[in-house]
């Protein structure tokens, strides 16, 4: 069993690479390829992937997720939040907040219970950076409009994570104690409360952290340290009950207000977190469970209609509360419709705090709206650009 997990392993990183190289060529994400992959190695199709390895997927997920988390919170430096303007808060926080509410309301319409709702609706925020970038480069587009798509798909995930942990705490207490309207207003103070908890974690270690970093001497301890204290504040937060996620974002923003020089140790983590990224993404895409897929249909379809709906309808909304150009405020929306990592972290964080009630099915409906997102999110970004006026090829 050892010997054919190393195996399989292997497959995966090498047909990784192989496939990310073919389906570049039709304008694929990298992403789409690896899910591609391990729907193809998974029990549905060659069922190459062993059982055990499978069975590593929510540790990789919190591993993955956390390092994301962590780099997140550089965007938060003072530094960065004054670079990136007023008006980009306002069309992330726009953004984030349409997609959730939105989201949340159809399918609790649709027939969604309340605390999956608010599930469907805290992942709907997260969006694509590096397939909007990926577009961007290879239309030579540059202006306002591009700075600003850039500015807000830089920092929507973190506003998109707290959001999720919020809906997340309050979706287990409704699990526990019913949707009642006493029993919601409880949810949502013992929320608030967990999500304070975590940002105060946070920023203790990131205190703690900077005070060690004098006996750092090369990149590689860099590296080691910054590698462990994400795990070792991921495994408090859970110890306790808190959000791994918020309690990483806050690692990192108060870290990078705390150094001289912070980019290294956000940097140095770019050296090898691609292989856990491939990782992820193919024992996600062997995840994909066909079957619940059919029987959650129209969740599916509605959720993927809905979602780019809010982020739409948010995004604009933000833009006018900032008076930003009516060019801005019109197409906007259309360059944050990819949806893809952090969407299916969180899925998978979803899968296994709720492996009994919705979690399989859950993130089934998830991945496939991730791959629709993926491939049709470039075209509606192509769109939004070409209508801007700043394609420069």
């Amino acid at each position: 069993m050892e010997e054919r997990t190393l195996l399989v392993s292997g497959i995966i990183f090498l047909l990784g690479l192989v496939f990310s190289r073919i389906l570049e060529k039709v304008k694929l994400p990298a992403v789409t390829s690896y899910l591609i992959l391990g729907v193809l190695l998974g029990p549905y199709v060659l069922n190459i992937i062993p059982r055990n390895l499978m069975g590593s997927m929510s540790i990789v997920a919190d591993i993955v997720l956390s390092m994301v988390a962590f780099s997140l919170g550089q965007v938060f430096e003072l530094e960065s939040i004054a670079r990136v303007g007023k008006r980009i808060f306002l069309i992330s926080w726009g953004e984030v907040i349409g997609a959730f509410v939105i989201v949340t309301l159809v399918m609790y319409a649709v027939g969604v219970p309340l605390y999956e709702a608010l599930l469907f609706g805290g992942i709907a925020p997260a969006t694509a950076p590096a397939a909007t970038v990926m577009v961007i480069r290879e239309l030579k587009a540059k202006g306002p409009f591009t700075d600003t798509l850039l500015g807000v798909v830089a920092i929507d995930d973190a506003w998109g994570i707290i959001v999720f942990a919020l809906a997340e705490s309050v979706a287990k207490m409704l699990v526990r104690h019913g949707a009642g309207r006493s029993e919601v207003l409880v949810s949502l103070v013992h929320a608030a409360g967990a999500v304070i908890a975590a940002l105060a974690l946070g920023a203790v270690v990131a205190f703690l952290f900077s005070k060690l970093t004098k006996f750092f001497r090369s990149d590689t301890d860099i590296l080691v340290g910054v590698f462990g204290a994400i795990l070792f504040t991921s495994g408090v937060a859970t110890y306790f009950n808190l959000s791994d996620l918020l309690a990483n974002m806050a690692f990192g923003a108060v870290l990078a207000n705390l150094l001289k020089s912070p980019s290294q140790y956000f940097d140095v983590l770019k050296r090898f977190d691609w292989l856990l990224y491939l990782f992820f993404f193919v024992l996600s895409g062997a995840s994909l469970e066909l079957e619940k897929l059919k029987e959650l249909g129209l969740w599916g379809i509605v959720y993927t209609i809905a979602r780019p709906f809010g982020e739409y309808i948010g995004a604009f909304t933000g833009a006018l509360i900032g008076k930003m150009d009516k060019t801005i405020r019109n197409y906007i929306g259309l360059g944050l419709v990819p949806q893809a990592g952090v969407a299916l972290g969180l899925a998978i964080l979803v899968r296994h705090e709720f492996s009994d009630t919705i979690g399989p099915g859950f993130l089934t409906v998830i991945i496939a709206s991730t791959v629709i997102s993926e491939i049709v999110g470039p075209v509606f970004t192509r769109i939004a650009l070409r209508k801007a006026g700043e394609i420069r090829a």
